[in-house]
């Protein structure tokens, strides 16, 4: 399962992963292919080391390799402000 682990201003290390990755069989693979929006988005799940609530992103499906760090920063803060989580 590949991932991604970031740590943000406020020192908390967040740990990306798309969704359904690393979900063995035939009904996870149809799933995780479900999860690609016309868009060509996918689901990524940002789970957080502690001090705060995990975040589900609609990323580009190459976000592992093509986002960012800042990117994907920016994307966990704005999801975080959204839903009104307290941020410093």
């Amino acid at each position: 399962m590949k991932q991604r682990e970031l740590t943000d201003n406020e020192h908390i290390t967040w740990t990306c992963v798309q969704a359904f990755a690393g979900v063995g069989g035939k009904a996870a693979a149809e799933a995780a292919e479900r999860t690609e929006s016309a868009e060509g988005t996918v689901t990524v799940v940002c789970t957080p080391s502690g001090q705060a609530q995990t975040v589900r992103l609609e990323l580009p499906v190459t976000w592992l390799e093509e986002t960012s760090d800042d990117e994907l920063r920016a994307a966990i803060l704005a999801q975080r402000q959204e839903r009104g989580d307290p941020v410093e």
